[in-house]
């Protein structure tokens, strides 16, 4: 049983993207990041809260779940969202894909959660939503 995690919940709303980086950043502190990581991690997570808002929520508001826990220097951070789901994942997950059309998104939201993180795993279900599940591991010994 994990026994220092955190869990948040809250609205699909865009005003909620910096209440979900700062709530992290200020967690993952506890791990004594440098500022760069800091960085790299409210950048993953921002990815992630507005994939769900923009794409998991098009048309309406739901319920993003954000939780995180620490094992040894490793930060695990999960988010959650039971909206529209991913029709088709592997394209998904390819740089420049959306959905959005070419003015509206760069289709890079997973290209960059990749990058600033250590790991990045997906799950989605169309009609069920999606789960994002992300690590970054800090400290001299992790490097």
């Amino acid at each position: 049983m994990k026994t220092d995690y955190f869990r948040l919940t809250f609205s699909s709303l865009s005003s909620n993207e910096l209440f979900a980086r700062s709530a992290v950043g200020v967690y993952a502190l506890r791990l004594n990041p440098s500022v760069a990581e800091i960085s790299d991690i409210k950048t993953a997570v921002s990815e992630a809260v507005t994939n769900s808002i923009v794409h998991g929520y098009p048309d309406s508001v739901g319920e993003i779940t954000l939780e995180g826990f620490v094992e040894g220097e490793t930060l695990h951070i999960n988010v959650f969202d039971e909206g529209v789901g991913i029709e088709n994942l592997t394209e998904a997950l390819e740089p420049f894909y959306t959905t959005k059309g070419d003015d509206e998104r760069s289709g890079m939201g997973f290209t960059i959660m990749k990058s600033f993180m250590d790991e990045v795993n997906v799950e989605s279900e169309k009609g069920k939503g999606t789960k994002v599940y992300m690590l970054k591991k800090l400290g001299i010994d992790a490097k």
